[in-house]
């Protein structure tokens, strides 16, 4: 049984982070040009009527999509009610028939617009509940047909900062999400890659992961002695050639919705 996860506490992070997102989130925006391009791989014509995406944030997604396809009506959902703001960056740039914010949490929001061509998430997955009523959800919001396409983080996310602290989100692996996934789609595209983040020192790193809100990994209140402590076993066993290094560990997966 994964533990629940405290949505105000991610909320309040990623809040705070919203200027210093898009500059420090590199990971995360490379892979929302790459779930595009998986996206527009399954899809040959890039004309959605509607579309919706699952933790728009900054508008990463957002911009891979408007800049790759034609979409008449786009659906843009996010905890963070104030990140309606920093899509509108990305409205600015490219054409969008009609656009719609829907600021909550998605695994309680209600009414979702129904007869979706396309439903995506970058990089969000991992904050939600319970991934079977999520799954079960989007499925039901899908045309028959339609294209669900996500990118989340597998059990080796950041595991340099939970072997330290102890502390980490409970990632799904790859054929965990194919298993529960399966259920209601038929799975066309899932991969995994894993890429290691070169930082100057363990401070540079922390600076990193503060700017991106994924801090909620680290909730409890450091007192100087524990933070010293937390720098030099970091030296210690993460060292690298250029200073130490952070894990990512990307999951990419695409399915579709049976027509039967």
């Amino acid at each position: 049984m994964y533990p629940l996860i405290n949505k105000q506490l991610v909320r309040d992070r990623f809040c705070r982070t919203l200027r210093s997102y898009s500059s420090q989130a590199v990971v995360q925006k490379a892979m929302a040009c790459e779930l595009a391009e998986i996206i527009c791989e399954q899809e040959p014509g890039r004309s959605f009527e509607r579309i919706l995406e699952v933790g728009s944030g900054s508008g990463a997604l957002m911009a891979e999509l408007l800049g790759r396809c034609n979409v008449n009506s786009y659906y843009a959902n996010d905890l963070v009610a104030e990140s309606r703001f920093s899509l509108q960056g990305v409205l600015d740039r490219f054409a969008v028939g009609e656009f719609h914010f829907l600021a909550g949490d998605i695994e309680s929001l209600k009414p979702l617009p129904q007869s979706l061509d396309l439903v995506a998430s970058n990089a969000t997955l991992q904050w939600l509940n319970d991934l079977d009523g999520f799954f079960r959800k989007i499925e039901a919001h899908l045309k028959p047909g339609g294209t669900f396409a996500f990118t989340t983080f597998g059990p080796s996310n950041m595991r340099e900062i939970s072997l330290i602290e102890g502390v980490g989100l409970s990632y799904y692996t790859l054929g965990e999400l194919e298993l529960l996934a399966g259920r209601f789609f038929e799975i066309t595209v899932s991969r995994e890659e894993t890429l290691r983040m070169e930082f100057t020192s363990p401070e540079a790193m922390l600076h990193h992961i503060r700017s991106t809100g994924v801090n909620g990994l680290l909730r409890r209140s450091w007192t100087k002695s524990r933070y010293l402590h937390f720098l030099a076993e970091y030296r210690r066993l993460f060292s690298s050639e250029n200073g130490v290094y952070l894990t990512y560990h990307p999951l990419y997966c695409c399915m579709k919705k049976r027509t039967l």
